[in-house]
């Protein structure tokens, strides 16, 4: 018993200690070239730390990522220019609207046909579709979904993304891809926006932002998505109580920072700009932190939990997204 609780303990305070260091800017701290921990260094550290200590800091650690990321994207949205970047993610808009259609029906389909539990396989298939997590979320609330059958789901999407940060921005330097098709390759392809943006910044700053703004487009698809849920389960006794549909305000808000972002008057300008830098360059650190949290909550439970036949419909549903999204964007967009 007393070595249990002495690597809760230190477990807790190492937990403290890394989450503080994840949000400090030890690059100008320490006059360095480049920022040592990396959003892809932030996520493995937080795998390492589940792996030798579990979730000490369970509930807070979720609260901590679901909230910090939110507020990292309304951040984001103060360092983005509204018509440039609407310019350069135009492109992937179209396509973001069929793939979305797509992933949708081929997912549901997939998994009637390897026998996984209908609800379990349109959530999985949502989370794929448009932002992982938070989709899962908001449409398991509407499918009144079970405990289980949202882990299995939410477990799903944390292991691939995981996987994604670490594989897109080499895969994306070895086919010399733009910052435009990188950005929008990303937004499409991997499924949570921590994740997203986590991958866009390790490619580049113009990356970033065109994922960014993809990304929070396609999670929009939220609400028409909830509310066709709502009407295709209509019938179903598990779902008849009334149920509300979760609207994303965060992506709101982070219009509304590119918006302030883009016309402020010039004669503010000077005066906003210092402070609208300051919170976007905040807004990056957070997101550092959003994926050492996210790492610190991957444990062997959940991915013990998952199962062989939700992880393979995953990961099938992730190659037809992510190849046929590498191949449109790499043929469409310069």
């Amino acid at each position: 018993m007393p070595k249990v609780i002495s690597k809760n303990v230190l477990g807790k305070a190492l937990y403290w200690l890394l989450l503080v260091m994840m949000l400090l800017p030890l690059k100008s701290i320490f006059g360095l070239d480049s920022e040592p921990i990396s959003p892809p260094v932030a996520l493995f550290v937080g795998l390492v730390f589940a792996l030798c200590f579990g979730s000490p800091c369970q509930k807070f650690n979720k609260k901590l990522s679901k909230q910090l990321l939110q507020a990292s994207v309304i951040g984001l949205g103060f360092g983005m220019n509204l018509v440039q970047s609407l310019r350069s993610g135009a492109d992937g808009m179209l396509f973001t609207i069929v793939s979305v259609v797509a992933v949708m029906m081929v997912g549901v389909w997939l998994g009637r046909c390897m026998q996984i539990e209908h609800k379990t396989a349109y959530l999985i298939s949502s989370g794929t579709a448009i932002c992982g997590g938070s989709a899962i979320a908001a449409v398991g609330g509407v499918l009144k979904a079970n405990e289980n059958q949202m882990a299995v789901s939410l477990g799903v999407v944390f292991i691939l993304n995981a996987i994604a940060l670490f594989i897109f921005p080499p895969i994306g330097r070895l086919l010399g891809m733009s910052d435009g098709q990188f950005g929008t390759w990303a937004a499409i392809a991997i499924h949570d926006t921590s994740s997203v943006v986590g991958a866009g910044q390790a490619y580049s700053a113009a990356a970033c932002e065109i994922a960014t703004l993809v990304k929070c487009t396609r999670a929009l698809w939220i609400i028409p998505l909830a509310f066709f849920t709502a009407y295709l389960y209509r019938t179903d006794a598990s779902t008849t109580s009334k149920t509300k549909v979760a609207v994303p305000w965060f992506i709101v808000l982070f219009v509304v920072a590119m918006v302030l972002n883009t016309y402020t008057p010039e004669s503010l300008m000077s005066t906003m700009q210092p402070i609208y830098h300051s919170i976007a360059m905040l807004a990056k650190r957070m997101m550092t932190v959003v994926l050492f949290a996210i790492g610190a909550g991957l444990s062997l439970k959940v991915v013990r939990q998952v199962g062989v036949r939700p992880l393979v419909l995953a990961i099938v549903l992730w190659i037809i997204i992510g190849v046929g999204s590498l191949l449109v964007v790499i043929n469409t967009i310069e």
